[in-house]
């Protein structure tokens, strides 16, 4: 009788648990890939309501020379008019998943003008998202330079 109980609630918990397939991993990675995309389109043409609804209010960023950067002076510093990002295209880009939480990373060369004069930057970066209320939200940012070469 015992083992007949145990054997209905395993059936039964396994019929109500969530099951991480390939089909939902790949849904999840093709919406996180458009909307990194959206976010970097927002970021070039300084969409600020786009920029922040993408981004958690706890978001954060670490740059290259190891400062931490909040969402707003995040943003404002991305608005700014002194900053013209050129279009720019990620390479070596991937999603990797962990339940609730994605790990995006990829390269980047990035061009642009700040204070009319032109700057050229190549870095790697990891942005972490995080599933809340249903939604994915960038709540964290690291980039790591690379630099030229000799």
């Amino acid at each position: 009788m015992r083992f007949a109980v145990a054997s209905l609630l395993l059936l039964a918990a396994c019929a109500t648990s969530p099951v991480n397939d390939t089909a939902t991993d790949a849904q999840t990675i093709t919406l996180l890939t458009r909307q990194a995309d959206d976010w970097d389109k927002a970021i070039v043409r300084k969409d600020r309501a786009a920029i922040e609804a993408n981004m958690g209010e706890d978001f954060r960023q670490i740059d290259s020379a190891g400062n931490v950067e909040t969402k707003r002076s995040f943003v404002d510093d991305l608005v700014s008019p002194q900053l013209a990002i050129d279009p720019y295209v990620v390479e070596d880009f991937d999603v990797r998943l962990y339940g609730d939480t994605a790990l995006l990373s990829g390269r980047t060369r990035m061009t642009g003008r700040y204070d009319g004069k032109p700057f050229s930057s190549h870095y790697r970066y990891i942005d972490i998202y995080v599933k809340r209320g249903g939604r994915w939200q960038i709540v964290s940012v690291q980039i790591s330079k690379i630099p030229p070469p000799p």
